[in-house]
């Protein structure tokens, strides 16, 4: 075995890739990321015991998000640029335990290296399979995939300059207690639901965030096809990379188009006043290895979703930013100021063809909370008379498995008195469907990216409140969730932690879950798996 990672849906047969990652991360990218990992798990312990008030060490806190951050599936396959994150964060963690006196370490505090030779003999003693027990390994590892998916939620916030403190207190609590072999199981679950609780946190703090910088979404028709300009593609999840870019090629004759998860950045007002903001090219994020083909000009990766590039031509017209990176691509960092120079991504781009048309038409979206509240009184009379019948919650992530064909064909074959509420990039297997309405009301509301599935939580505790439900699980509201990475653990856990049951969640559940977590789950949530399309709906609108 020359690596070990589970922590997404694709891993190998469910339970592991151990020669090569299935998101085409080799051995080495593997190990060092392992690593990363450890090394913040090592400053974490020092915060904790230490008791290091987190607002006097800033630079670290910034520095453990982007390091989580880089780790994430399909974020960043740069062995080089992990390496010299792996060197700085050793660095800081060596300055703030010489602040720290009279305390007892353990080996993530201390250990040393000194070059990538070591780095990856290290990083084989201290993944995911050290832990030895498989119930406890399974818990460790779903609270730091957990926090995984809030570093990056936080790491957004705080490009548009909104913290929360008290994210970076359980970031530290959470990463130095799979440090401690003295926790239970039982302590570890308690542990679970506790990062559910801080990834709502993140999530309202990002939803914050971007709603004061950009607006509140509007429900927004997005044009998919092309114009006869040249174009940047922009993919990925930062808002501030897309707002810089927007305003970098104003006036220079570029068109900018947005690429799966960014596609939600045509919803926000701040950025419709940008003449060449075309719309969106393309489909979700697996797609990218035949539409970045065709679309001709440079991509822009602000975050995940990476994919390797098949063609040379291709990679030498990818550019990454923030905690993205890859082999061989000019790789953009802000300057002190959160600054970031584009022109050889612009000058690039007018060097180039326009992009083939792959598609045409247009797409809805914009109803997050705020858009969908303005609707309440519509959507209320809508379920009252039993025009609207039930609710389903299908955000979450897409993938490459045939398997994900269960979502499109579960959204053609739901009942047209049903209404699908989704966020992520599991809404392009059935966001170009034609649905229709229910009274003016799209039977597809699209809240926006993955980290807006806590819109999707606003809307329901607001609906339980309008009809005076006690529970939240008296609505006529089912979840029917596909995942893949980290961020997707963070939305599931928050559910969770929200109080929201009987989840389902495919299209496979977690390589990470040992048999007996799983059952935790299954017992006390009310967690399943999905089965066959006709079955399913049958099961959901009987409950």
């Amino acid at each position: 075995m020359s690596m070990f990672c589970y922590q997404c849906q694709e891993t190998a047969k469910g339970t592991g890739c151990e020669i090569r990652g299935v998101c085409g991360k080799n051995e080495e990218v593997a190990k060092l990321q392992d690593l990363l990992v450890y090394v913040t798990k090592g400053i974490s312990e020092i915060v904790v015991k230490g008791k290091v008030q987190v607002e006097d060490i800033r630079e670290i806190n910034h520095q453990v998000l982007k390091s989580l951050f880089i780790t994430i599936t399909n974020a960043n396959f740069d062995e080089d640029g992990i390496e010299k994150q792996i060197k700085l964060m050793i660095d800081l963690r060596d300055q703030l335990k010489k602040q720290v006196q009279g305390k007892t370490f353990g080996d993530a505090a201390n250990f040393k290296v000194s070059d990538r030779s070591s780095m990856l003999e290290k990083a084989s003693k201290v993944g995911v399979l050290s832990t030895e027990n498989e119930d406890i390994r399974s818990l460790r590892e779903m609270i730091i995939y957990g926090i995984k998916g809030m570093a990056a939620y936080t790491h957004h916030a705080l490009n548009i300059g909104k913290e929360n403190l008290d994210i970076y207190h359980f970031i530290y609590e959470g990463l130095a207690a799979t440090l401690d072999d003295s926790l239970t199981a039982d302590d570890l679950v308690a542990l679970t639901l506790k990062t559910g609780e801080f990834g709502v946190k993140a999530m309202a703090l990002l939803d914050e965030a971007n709603t004061s910088r950009y607006g509140n979404p509007e429900i927004s028709e997005v044009n998919i096809g092309v114009r006869n300009k040249p174009g940047i593609l922009i993919s990925g999840h930062d808002l501030t990379d897309l707002e810089q870019l927007l305003e970098q090629t104003k006036g220079t004759g570029i068109d900018v188009y947005t690429h799966s998860e960014m596609l939600p950045g045509n919803y926000y007002p701040v950025f419709k006043k940008y003449d060449n903001f075309v719309g969106n090219y393309g489909g979700s994020w697996w797609a990218q290895v035949t539409e970045f083909e065709t679309f001709n000009g440079p991509i822009l990766f602000t975050t995940n979703c990476i994919v390797p590039p098949r063609s040379e031509e291709v990679r030498k017209r990818i550019f990454t930013s923030g905690a993205a990176g890859y082999p061989g691509c000019m790789h953009i960092e802000a300057d002190d100021k959160g600054y970031k120079d584009f022109s050889p991504i612009i000058e690039m781009a007018k060097k180039c063809e326009p992009p083939v048309e792959i598609e045409k038409g247009s797409i809805i979206g914009g109803f997050a909370h705020n858009q969908v509240f303005e609707l309440a009184d519509k959507v209320v009379e809508a379920v009252k008379s039993g025009a609207i019948r039930k609710f389903f919650v299908m955000a979450g992530c897409d993938g490459r498995m045939n398997s994900r064909e269960y979502y499109t064909n579960f959204a053609k074959s739901l009942p047209k008195d049903t209404v699908i509420l989704t966020a992520g990039c599991a809404k392009y297997r059935y966001n170009k469907l034609d649905l229709g309405d229910i009274g003016g009301i799209p039977r597809i509301l699209d809240a926006g990216q993955c980290n807006d599935s806590y819109s999707l939580a606003v809307i329901a505790l607001k609906l339980q409140e309008i009809f005076g439900l006690e529970d939240v699980n008296d609505l006529p509201i089912a979840f029917n969730i596909a995942w893949y990475e980290q961020k997707a653990v963070i939305v599931l856990l928050a559910l969770l932690y929200l109080g929201f049951k009987n989840i389902h969640l495919g299209p496979t559940l977690p390589g990470f879950l040992s048999p007996n977590v799983a059952k935790v789950l299954v017992e006390k949530f009310g967690i399943s798996g999905v089965g066959q399309v006709d079955d399913d709906i049958k099961l959901f609108m009987a409950e």
